[in-house]
């Protein structure tokens, strides 16, 4: 074997070498990666499945590239009630019954700071929901601290809103999830500060003359115009929004309400943008006509 052959061979096995110990660290890079997703694997077991909730485990939604726009921007139909313009939070009180008092600013309205939840003084039953948010930019935090709230119905069904836009967190978590049950079919989110769209078809439970519930909660969600929740059946009020169902702890039906419900927007101490907010009753068909 020629000096050079020789001084090839070497070089080649010291290659080999590096390699052969770059590896085991890449592994265990990755494993370390994948141990830093925010959540529990000491929480009970969701029905029917093999995750916990809130599982750091469970695979992470598809990444789905949304249209440029969707329904952006969407005036309301002649027959929605406009619940946020852009001006005023007229239609809106803080959970004691007392005016809200987020800020409102340039079209939007925003988190105010510890400053609670709003909900709407009206109420629905079965609706169709359209309702526009922003996460801040730049981004701040990680996993449920980067941009949290919420779109929470009557304060006990929540559609999570969160930046999950090359963020990670337990998937039952993430944007478009039905908190605490159901993951979103896909990640559909867009940049930080982006406005973004929900559009919900809510379907209130019920229950008959006694107390046994006959139909539960459904929804089905379009995020920036891709279909993440279809007609979801809710397996109960969602954790940790009240004392009736702690955080943590598998969703139940906490017992018989009307089925009109207020609209809530969650503050998480995070600064989520809203507007362009309506909401249209359904189940009128075969109703008269009335002019406008």
């Amino acid at each position: 074997m020629t000096k050079i052959n020789m001084k090839e061979n070497s070089f080649q096995q010291s290659i080999l070498l590096a390699l052969c110990c770059a590896a085991p660290l890449l592994v265990q890079k990755q494993a370390t990666a994948a141990e830093e997703i925010d959540g529990f694997r000491d929480t009970p077991m969701l029905p029917g499945g093999k995750w916990h909730l809130h599982d750091p485990d469970r695979p992470q939604p598809r990444v789905v590239t949304p249209g440029a726009t969707f329904s952006q921007g969407a005036p309301a139909p002649s027959d929605a009630e406009v619940l946020f313009d852009g001006t005023d939070l007229s239609k809106w009180e803080n959970m004691r019954g007392q005016p809200a008092t987020w800020r409102v600013a340039d079209g939007y309205m925003e988190t105010a700071a510890r400053g609670g939840g709003i909900r709407t003084r009206g109420a629905w039953a079965d609706f169709q929901l359209h309702i526009e948010w922003a996460t801040p930019n730049p981004p701040h935090g990680s996993g449920q601290g980067r941009g949290n709230s919420g779109v929470l119905i009557n304060g006990m069904y929540e559609v999570q809103v969160l930046d999950s836009y090359h963020a990670k967190t337990y998937p039952d978590g993430q944007a478009g999830a039905i908190y605490g049950q159901s993951p979103p079919l896909v990640n559909a989110s867009k940049p930080p500060g982006e406005w973004q769209t929900y559009d919900i078809i809510f379907e209130s439970p019920r229950w008959n003359g006694a107390g046994e519930l006959i139909k539960k909660a459904c929804a089905t969600v379009l995020h920036n115009g891709v279909v993440v929740q279809n007609h979801y059946e809710f397996m109960g009020s969602t954790d940790g929004i009240s004392a009736a169902v702690p955080w943590r702890s598998l969703s139940k039906y906490v017992g018989p309400h009307p089925p009109e419900l207020f609209i809530e927007l969650q503050d998480h101490d995070n600064p989520v943008r809203y507007r362009n907010i309506w909401v249209r009753k359904l189940g009128e068909r075969d109703q008269p006509s009335q002019s406008p």
